[in-house]
C-alpha cells in the first residue's frame, strides 16, 4: 500500500466579512500519486492551496506531512517541511541566470559572498537528477516559457521538498511542451513525489492524474479514480449539472472589414521589438483566432488596439477612423469592446458593486439620460437584464464584485461589454482560469454575436481548443510577427499549430495568403 505523504483533515476557513472559503475539507495524496485538484473559480482551491503552503490560516483542520501533523508558519516553512508550489505566473527574476534563481534563498559561498560555480553544479546536478534539462549560465528573461516552468520546478525540488503543487501548470504551453511536460511529472511520481494537478482542463486530468478531489462552493463535491473519470462526469462534479460543450459552428456570412491593422509595432520601455510590423484584419460577422506562446506580441496587439498601449508605428483603423492620438473612451466610442487578460486589473473594478461595474460605462449614454440626469429606473432595469440574460449568480445586484466568483466575475466583464453597443470585440484570453460551464456560456455568445448581430471578434488564447473550435480564421504568432494562416480550421490540430508556435515549421506567403 501506498506511503500517504500528505493529509488536510477537516479544513475550515471563513474570513472577517463572514465568507466561507473551505467547509470541512479533507483529502489525501499518496507516494507516487498524482492528484487533481479541480472545481470552478471560487470553489475554494486557491484558499485551500494558500493554507497548505503557508499563505493562509484556517479556523479548523490538520495538516499531516508522513504522519506528522503540521502548522505552515510561511511558505518557507511550508518548504522546510516538504511542500513546494510552483505558480501560474512564474516566481522569476528575468535579469538573473537560471542557476540564480535555482539556488535564490540558499545560495551558496562563505558569508556574503556567492560562489558562483558552486550554484552552476547544483543546478547541473538537479537537472540531471530530475531530467529537467536548462542552461544554467542561460538568462530568464531570454528562454522559452517552458524552460521557465523547469526552472521553477528544479526551484522546489532542489529544497528537498516532497509534495509539489501545480497550480494551472499547462496554461502558457504548446502541446509539445505540455507532452514534455507530463513526462517530467510521471518521472517525479515514478520516484515516489506526490503531486497535487490543478487544472481546468478536464482532458489533462483525465490523462495525467491518478485521482482527483473535486471543490464546488467551498466543500468536497466528490472523489474520483482515473478508471472512473470521463469528462461528463468530472464536469457534473464541478458544477452540478451536466455541460454541453459542443458547438455547432455555422459558416460565416462576412462583410466588410472593420478591424484593420497594418504594419503595426511595439517597442518596449527596454528597447525590444515585441510586435514586429504585423497586418491583418477582422470582417463583420467572423471570428479571427490568434495563438501563440504566450510572451509573442497577441497581448500586446489588443492593448495596442483598446488604447492601452501606444503603437511605435504602423496603423490601426476601427470601422474606417484610424486610432493614433485617441484616447481609450474615445476607442472604445469609434466600437470597441474589450475582455480584458487580466479582469481584475482592467475588466472590472473589484470593491465597487455589480450594478456599479455594469452601469460605469453608461453614465454618459443617451439612452440613460432623462434630462440632466441619469435614468436610474432604466439603467437598473438594465442591470436586472443582464444579470437574468447572463446567467451572473449573486445575492443582489449591490454585491460587491470580489465576492463573486472569478467564472461570475467574467459574466459581468462579458455582460457589459458585449451590451456595450460595439460591433467589434476584442477577447483576450475570455475562459482562461474560470469553470467549464461558464466558458461554454462564452462560447455559445461569441458564435451567437457574430452569425446574429454581425459582430467582429478577434479572439487571443493560449486554449488552442477553444481558437480552433470558434475562430473561422487562424492566425499563429511568432517572435511578434505573423508565423502562419488558416482560414479552413477544420483542417487544422493542435501538434500542426504547436510545429509553427514553436518555429520548427515555416509556412511561405502563397500558403499563408490575404491577411486582410
Amino acid at each position: 500500500m501506498a506511503k500517504e505523504l500528505l493529509k488536510m483533515e477537516g479544513i475550515t476557513k471563513i474570513y472577517s466579512n463572514g465568507f466561507m472559503a473551505n467547509k470541512d475539507i479533507s483529502f489525501t495524496v499518496n507516494e507516487g500519486e498524482i492528484h487533481a485538484l479541480i472545481g470552478e473559480n471560487g470553489a475554494g482551491k486557491t484558499t485551500l492551496m494558500k493554507i497548505l503552503f503557508g499563505l493562509e490560516d484556517c479556523q479548523q483542520g490538520k495538516i499531516f506531512i508522513e504522519g506528522k501533523e503540521c502548522h505552515m508558519e510561511n511558505p518557507l516553512d511550508a518548504i522546510a517541511k516538504g511542500v513546494g508550489m510552483v505558480h501560474q505566473h512564474f516566481m522569476l527574476v528575468p535579469n538573473l541566470t537560471v542557476a540564480e534563481n535555482v539556488v535564490l534563498g540558499i545560495e551558496p559561498g562563505p558569508g556574503q559572498i556567492f560562489d558562483k560555480k558552486t550554484a552552476i553544479k547544483m543546478t547541473e546536478e538537479a537537472s540531471e537528477k530530475f531530467q529537467l534539462k536548462v542552461d544554467p549560465n542561460a538568462l530568464v528573461r531570454d528562454i522559452s516559457v517552458g524552460l521557465k516552468q523547469k526552472v521553477e520546478l528544479l526551484k522546489a525540488l532542489i529544497r528537498g521538498v516532497k509534495v509539489l503543487i501545480l497550480d494551472e501548470p499547462t496554461a502558457v504551453l504548446t502541446p509539445q511542451e505540455v507532452r514534455e511536460l507530463f513526462v517530467q511529472l510521471k518521472n517525479l511520481k515514478e520516484n515516489g513525489y506526490g503531486i497535487i494537478f490543478i487544472s481546468h482542463k478536464l482532458d489533462e486530468v483525465m490523462e495525467l492524474c491518478d485521482s482527483a478531489t473535486v471543490l464546488r462552493h467551498g466543500r468536497v463535491s466528490g472523489f474520483i479514480k482515473r478508471e472512473d473519470m470521463d469528462e461528463k462526469t468530472l464536469s457534473r462534479l464541478i458544477v452540478g449539472r451536466d455541460i454541453v460543450n459542443s458547438i455547432e459552428k455555422d459558416d460565416a456570412s462576412t462583410g466588410e472589414t472593420i478591424l484593420k491593422i497594418r504594419n503595426v509595432s511595439y517597442v518596449d520601455d527596454i528597447g525590444k521589438k515585441i510586435v514586429n510590423d504585423v497586418s491583418f484584419g477582422v470582417r463583420a460577422g467572423e471570428i479571427v483566432g490568434i495563438a501563440g506562446v504566450e510572451g509573442n506580441g497577441q497581448n500586446e496587439i489588443s492593448e495596442m488596439i483598446t488604447g492601452l498601449l501606444p503603437m511605435t508605428e504602423g496603423s490601426i483603423v476601427i470601422n474606417g477612423t484610424e486610432i493614433k492620438g485617441l484616447n481609450i473612451n474615445q476607442i472604445r466610442k469609434l466600437g470597441i469592446a474589450h475582455i480584458s487578460e487580466d479582469r481584475m486589473t482592467y475588466g472590472c473594478a473589484q470593491d465597487m458593486s455589480i450594478y456599479d461595474n455594469l452601469a460605469s460605462i453608461y453614465l454618459d449614454n443617451p439612452k440613460f439620460i432623462k434630462g440632466a440626469f441619469i435614468d436610474q429606473k432604466a439603467l437598473s432595469k438594465y442591470v436586472k437584464d443582464c444579470i437574468e440574460e447572463f446567467e451572473i449568480a449573486c445575492d443582489s445586484e449591490k454585491s460587491p464584485v470580489r465576492m463573486l466568483s472569478g467564472g461570475n466575475i467574467q459574466k459581468v466583464i462579458v455582460a457589459r461589454e458585449f451590451t456595450s453597443g460595439a460591433n467589434i470585440i476584442i477577447a483576450n484570453q475570455p475562459t482562461r482560469g474560470i469553470d467549464v460551464g461558464t466558458a461554454s456560456l462564452i462560447h455559445k455568445l461569441l458564435h451567437k454575436y457574430t452569425r446574429e448581430k454581425g459582430f467582429g471578434v478577434l479572439l487571443i488564447s493560449s486554449d488552442l481548443n477553444e481558437v480552433m473550435n470558434l475562430s473561422d480564421r487562424l492566425l499563429i504568432m511568432r517572435n511578434g510577427k505573423i508565423a502562419a494562416q488558416f482560414t479552413d480550421t477544420s483542417k487544422v490540430n493542435d501538434e500542426m499549430m504547436g510545429e509553427y508556435m514553436l518555429g520548427i515549421k515555416k509556412m511561405t506567403e502563397e500558403e499563408r495568403g490575404e491577411l486582410y
